[in-house]
């Protein structure tokens, strides 16, 4: 009798309590490995699309696995190579298949490491260049429509406190900071908002060939992102790899545009569960 009240007297309560919470955190390494990875907007090179502060699952099942797919804790600074880098020269994708153009990726950084989102513009064998700010895909130009400007407050946003860029010049704090927006439908029918601040060197490119197995990110705010179009390098992305792929952003769960997703009083009610073009 006195065994079983000490298991369920304060001692076994404690013990059930650890118990829970290791099982819990098991299972959800588990569900973070296989399934989907969370991952927090940092910068705007993807604005109108994804906002500073958008929080969102990637679907790592999406393309498969690969060395990638290992789970990463950038506080702790431990990435996917630190954990799975014995795998990392090996090129297929278990359960692999590629991504299509015009879908948002969660990728390793060919040579930081880093995560980075963007969207498939290039897929192996493509031709990609930018004239005069307009993308040429196989030497035909994607078709773009005008519609509103997009505009947001001059302020610093999200954890890292940047400021926006303007195509109406230099704005005083809490101003209208406005950018060209356009409507860019790809070649296999994908339609989605890009912005313009202003002329570029990255609005006028080299005509880039995509490696077979490799493949050309853009970001969708195209005057505000390192991308493909720069050489790879510690910030230039420049091709990247299949097995570099990490899984495909399909949906925002919710969104704070605040320094903290802890600041709910900053929360953007509108992008909860807000699906992604």
């Amino acid at each position: 009798m006195a065994e079983q009240a000490e298991k369920t007297g304060p001692v076994g309560a404690i013990i059930e309590t650890v118990k829970t919470v290791f099982w819990a955190l098991v299972i959800a390494g588990i569900f973070r490995s296989i399934f989907f990875q969370p991952f927090w907007i940092p910068s705007g090179s993807m604005k109108d699309t994804l906002l500073v502060g958008d929080f969102l699952f990637v679907n790592k099942m999406a393309y498969g696995y690969s060395y990638a797919s290992c789970p990463s804790v950038p506080f702790l600074n431990i990435g996917a190579d630190d954990v799975c880098g014995f795998a990392e020269d090996f090129d297929d994708r278990l359960f692999g298949s590629d991504p299509e153009r015009g879908d948002i990726v969660v990728f390793r950084h060919p040579v930081s490491g880093r995560d980075f989102i963007k969207r498939l513009i290039g897929v192996p064998g493509d031709r990609i260049q930018m004239k005069d700010g307009l993308l040429y895909i196989n030497d035909v130009a994607v078709v773009v429509e005008d519609t509103d400007p997009f505009i947001e407050v001059m302020e610093p946003q999200g954890p890292e406190r940047r400021r926006p860029s303007c195509i109406n010049g230099v704005v005083g704090e809490g101003a209208d900071c406005v950018k060209e927006r356009q409507i860019e439908t790809l070649p296999n029918g994908v339609r989605h908002s890009i912005l313009n601040s202003g002329p570029r060197p990255q609005d006028n490119t080299q005509v880039f060939v995509v490696p077979e197995g490799e493949f050309f990110f853009m970001g969708d705010n195209r005057d505000n992102s390192t991308d493909s179009r720069f050489p790879q390098s510690s910030n230039g992305v420049g091709f990247v790899e299949r097995k570099d792929l990490i899984g495909r952003a399909d949906r925002v769960i919710f969104s704070s545009a605040g320094r903290s997703m802890l600041f709910f009083w900053t929360w953007r009610s509108d992008r909860f569960f807000k699906a992604l073009d």
